[in-house]
């Protein structure tokens, strides 16, 4: 006997895909603006949404990394915590933006997206970065 399944919409890889270049190519666009135009974009863009689940910045983050060889490489943190939010942002949420340095030499800034103040698939320990930016939820 068959059993009669139904099948969740998604949409296609291809859409997906490009959707993800798109917005990684602007997030590394917006990278190389000051960290004060950074925060203004974000900010104004972040308006309206909902709060982010650790699930779903988590998978706007392998979006991110699985399309773009730069972000996840060790010098995208930028454009890809950026990229991240922005996914999040255009499936209708928003986690913590955050940029910061490390807390013991040498210097090092890193930038990275929090949900419950907790950072979202990075290798760090907690307390490792000092934050200096941050471009909250706008709900939280």
């Amino acid at each position: 006997m068959t059993t009669e399944q139904v099948l969740a919409h998604r949409p296609s890889r291809l859409g997906r895909r490009l959707t993800v270049l798109a917005v990684v190519a602007f997030a590394r666009v917006l990278a190389h603006r000051s960290p004060d135009l950074i925060c203004r974009v974000l900010r104004r863009i972040s308006r309206g949404a909902r709060p982010a689940t650790r699930q779903e910045a988590a998978a706007a983050r392998r979006d991110t990394v699985a399309n773009s060889a730069f972000c996840a490489g060790p010098v995208g943190c930028l454009p890809r915590s950026i990229a991240t939010a922005l996914l999040c942002r255009q499936r209708g949420a928003w986690p913590d933006w955050v940029a910061g340095v490390r807390r013991h030499p040498p210097f090092g800034a890193h930038a990275w997206v929090e949900v419950d103040g907790v950072a979202v698939d990075e290798p760090y320990p907690d307390g490792f970065h000092i934050p200096m930016l941050t471009v909250r939820s706008p709900s939280r």
